[in-house]
């Protein structure tokens, strides 16, 4: 069974999981067990689904997008391009800070 096949079936199974809680509640009431039966089932779920999405080839939908990265360079920036701008938290520049 594929990497992605495993996945699905716990994902059906967290499914009926999921299920089977929501009737157990109509049986027992919303009590303290069943809130917390309920939440660690939501756990599982955001488990899996942050599996799926580091796993190695994962395909599907992912929750996070895809960054590249960006490569700042050593350089100093052009200075025009900050002629404009005031030395924000740094108080002006012909007043000295407190």
């Amino acid at each position: 069974m594929s990497l992605q096949d495993e996945m699905t079936t716990v994902q059906r199974c967290l499914d009926e999981l999921a299920r089977s809680v929501t009737r157990l509640e109509t049986h027992v009431g919303s009590g303290l067990e069943i809130r917390r039966m309920r939440s660690d089932t939501e756990h599982l779920r955001e488990s899996l689904a942050l599996l799926r999405a580091s796993a190695p080839g994962a395909s599907g939908p992912s929750d996070t997008p895809h960054r590249e990265m960006v490569i700042v360079p050593d350089t100093p920036y052009d200075s025009s391009l900050w002629t404009d701008a005031e030395d924000e938290g740094l108080g002006a520049k012909d007043r000295h800070a407190p």
